[in-house]
């Protein structure tokens, strides 16, 4: 049985990243899967990472126990707008305070190289744009993407991380959104 967390991280219970995550949790369920999920806004956390890593900060009671989510996963299942070409700032700050030295992945002594703590997983980011994927990829170089695929989970040792553009959201009527949703279940029910 494969264990699949999702992580939400729009700031907004009533954006359509909700409805994503929705669905994507009904077709995993159906097909048998364990499926926890983080929503990023209802976490009690500061997020920001205030001294780098000079300091360590003491984790909340809440990323403690997303931490435990993440640990316990197979498959996480990354939710989130792209705002200015990146990451909503919770889900930055998020990733800051939580994806750190000793725990996502370790420094090596006297060395530019590290170690990936987190091997054996696999990811899917689904993002919502206000252009076509092509667009943003081919034109701005899909920054949002790189920085949580490449600098973040794959520097981590996720893989294989997979992506899913959906949008255009704000030219989008309720039939493309229903289109949308039953895509992303079936992406849920496939475990992928």
């Amino acid at each position: 049985m494969k264990k699949i967390l999702i992580i939400n991280g729009h700031p907004n219970k009533d954006s359509f990243n909700f409805g994503i995550a929705k669905a994507y949790k009904e077709g995993a369920l159906q097909s048998g899967a364990e499926v926890q999920e983080i929503v990023i806004a209802d976490l009690d956390f500061n997020p920001n990472l205030q001294f780098g890593y000079q300091k360590r900060m003491e984790l909340e009671p809440d990323l403690i126990n997303a931490w435990e989510k993440i640990q316990w996963a197979d498959h996480l299942v990354w939710i989130h707008p792209v705002w200015w070409g990146g990451l909503p700032a919770i889900t930055k700050g998020f990733i800051d305070r939580l994806f750190l030295p000793g725990f996502a992945f370790k420094y090596r002594e006297n060395s530019v190289w590290w170690d990936k703590l987190l091997k054996g997983k696999t990811a899917r980011i689904i993002t919502t744009v206000d252009q076509p994927g092509w667009y943003y990829r081919l034109f701005f170089g899909r920054p949002s993407v790189n920085q949580l695929r490449k600098s973040t989970l794959e520097f981590c040792g996720i893989q294989p991380v997979k992506i899913t553009y959906v949008g255009v959201i704000k030219t989008s009527d309720e039939k493309q959104r229903q289109k949308w949703l039953e895509k992303i279940k079936l992406l849920g029910a496939k475990r992928k």
